[in-house]
C-alpha cells in the first residue's frame, strides 16, 4: 500500500518532469504585454501595467506580404522574425514566426532554435528542406516541398532550407513554439564565434589541418537575420 512518503515524492517528480519538458512560461492571466523597458530581469520579460496596456501592444506592421532583399546575403537568404521584441504583446504566449526569403539557389544554412519547434510552409517555389537527428544516430530525414507543402523541425535539432531552383526565388512562413526561440546557425557559432574557438580544438573535431580551420576563421560569417 502507498504511504504519504510515496505520494510526495510521485509527485514531486510529476514537478520536476514538467519543468523538463517546458518551454516558455505558461500564461497565468489573459495577456501579460512585455515591458521592454523595464529594469528588472526575468525569464521572459516583466508585464506591462494592463490599464496602460491598448490594441498596438498586439499589433505590427510588419508587411509580411512584401518581398525582402536577399542580395546583399552572401548564403541567398532573408530572415524577417516576429517575436517579444517586435510585438510585446507575445509575451508569455509562446508562439512567434517568421518570413524567410531565398534568393535563386539561397539557403538558409544549418541552424538550431534551442527553445522551439518550428514548422515551415512554402508560399512560394520549392525548397529543399531538412533536419538531422542526435547522436549516435545522425540521421538526416528531408524532403523537397512545393507551394503549400508543410513540413516541422523538431526542436533543437539542426535544419535548413535550401531553394534548388536556379532561376526563381522562394518564399516560406514559418512558425515557432516560443516567443522568443533564439537561432544558432552552425558555421557562425563554430568559426565566427568572439573570441574565436582555438584551432587546435577545431581541427581535431573536424579532422583537418589547422591552416583549414584559420582560413575558416578568417572567413565574414554573417547574420541571415535582418
Amino acid at each position: 500500500m502507498a504511504t504519504s512518503s510515496d505520494f510526495l515524492i510521485s509527485a514531486l517528480l510529476a514537478l520536476v518532469a514538467s519543468q523538463v519538458i517546458a518551454s516558455d512560461p505558461s500564461p497565468l492571466q489573459d495577456f501579460c504585454v512585455a515591458d521592454l523597458h523595464s529594469p528588472v530581469k526575468v525569464n521572459g520579460f516583466v508585464c506591462k501595467d494592463p490599464m496602460a496596456v491598448c490594441a498596438d501592444d498586439f499589433f505590427k506592421a510588419a508587411n509580411l506580404d512584401k518581398p525582402r532583399d536577399t542580395m546583399k546575403s552572401k548564403v541567398g537568404s532573408n530572415v524577417t522574425l516576429i517575436n517579444v521584441m517586435q510585438l510585446p504583446g507575445l509575451n508569455t504566449l509562446g508562439i512567434s514566426l517568421a518570413r524567410i526569403d531565398y534568393a535563386p539557389l539561397g539557403e538558409n544554412p544549418p541552424h538550431t532554435h534551442p527553445r522551439a519547434t518550428e514548422i515551415l510552409t512554402v508560399l512560394e517555389g520549392t525548397l529543399y528542406v531538412g533536419f538531422v537527428t542526435s547522436n549516435p544516430n545522425s540521421t538526416l530525414f528531408a524532403k523537397v516541398l512545393n507551394k503549400g507543402d508543410v513540413f516541422v523541425f523538431p526542436q533543437g535539432l539542426i535544419h535548413f532550407q535550401f531553394n534548388p531552383i536556379h532561376d526563381k526565388p522562394a518564399v516560406a512562413l514559418a512558425a515557432l513554439s516560443s516567443q522568443n526561440p533564439g537561432a544558432i546557425t552552425i558555421a557562425n557559432a563554430v568559426f565566427g564565434s568572439k573570441p574565436p574557438i582555438s584551432d587546435d580544438v577545431l581541427a581535431k573535431a573536424f579532422q583537418v589541418k589547422k591552416g583549414t580551420i584559420d582560413w575558416l576563421q578568417a572567413q565574414f560569417w554573417e547574420n541571415n537575420h535582418y
